[in-house]
């Protein structure tokens, strides 16, 4: 089973906390030697997500959207991202240079079509650029990829 995942960066630490908690148990469904995250390893849940897959005994495809991606994330994420990046199983490259919301948004479009569900943490608000999370979940929809969202209670973004 690949299991794609999208969703909001720059959780305030509480709202993180409580997604992390939802990630495990909604993993926990999946039996781990059958079980494939697909994510651009974004700082976040995408992240989040890669990291509990590995810790379950699961895989880890990594979609990277631009070659100026990396450097577009937070610099304090880098480490992590360049050792979740050393442990995949594949590597997906867009092709394209730049790290813009036009490449995020191909980039999310070639994880939803390598996933057989996508796993979106998502408000359920419209997207607050292009090729937010709400683009990406619609995007799935509307090429037949189902979608699960996980948003806790209550929780609001930053």
């Amino acid at each position: 089973m690949r299991l794609g995942i999208t969703g909001h960066r720059g959780l305030p630490e509480a709202v993180g906390r409580s997604v992390r908690a939802e990630l495990a148990e909604y993993l926990g469904r999946y039996d781990p030697s059958q079980l494939c995250a697909v994510s651009c390893l974004a700082d976040g849940p995408d992240t989040w997500f890669a990291d509990i897959v590995l810790r379950m005994g699961g895989c880890v495809e990594v979609v990277v959207p631009a070659q100026r991606y990396r450097d577009g994330l937070p610099e304090d994420h880098h480490a992590i991202y360049d050792a979740l990046l050393r442990r995949a199983v594949d590597v997906h490259r867009t092709g394209l240079r730049d790290s813009s919301s036009e490449a995020h948004m191909a980039g999310s479009e070639m994880l939803v079509g390598m996933a057989d569900r996508l796993l979106a943490v998502w408000d359920g608000k419209p997207a607050r650029g292009f090729g937010g999370t709400a683009d990406v979940v619609a995007y799935a929809r509307r090429v037949g990829v189902p979608v699960d969202v996980i948003w806790p209670e209550g929780a609001v973004r930053g």
